[in-house]
């Protein structure tokens, strides 16, 4: 195996992890203020993981890749991805969390996160899944 192949591979490892503690906190029913700080802190580092795991895939694949932004892209352009729109939304909300931490926002989030953010990195864990 070539390091390019080895990196993704490792990469997802990471990712199942944090993927694995996001889908137990989402079990939870009625979450704490501190429980929802922490899935949106499991989000927010299974998101990171998972473009950069994009990332490292597309580059094993030939390709050149500068930002997040680039990899959800060029994901979606390779069929790696579906629904690139909610990608992007999801880059740009967990961008706007990673920083500073605000109730509001995070209680949207944490509806984001139930209603479609992990249903795209379900779909993406499933792909990688299957390609390990």
């Amino acid at each position: 195996m070539e390091l390019k192949d080895i990196r993704w591979r490792q990469r997802f490892d990471n990712f199942e992890r944090s993927y694995v503690l996001l889908k137990e906190y989402l079990e939870i029913h009625a979450p704490s203020k501190i429980e929802r700080a922490g899935g949106v802190q499991y989000f927010e580092i299974c998101f990171e993981l998972s473009w950069k795991m994009l990332k490292d895939y597309l580059e094993f694949q030939g390709l050149i890749v500068n930002s997040p932004r680039e990899a959800i892209k060029q994901s979606f352009q390779n069929g790696i991805i579906q629904q690139g729109d909610i990608w992007l939304k999801a880059l740009e909300d967990r961008n706007l969390t990673t920083h500073t931490y605000d109730e509001t926002k995070a209680s949207q989030l944490d509806d984001k996160i139930h209603g479609e953010y992990f249903q795209i990195l379900k779909t993406l864990y499933e792909f990688f899944k299957e390609k390990r």
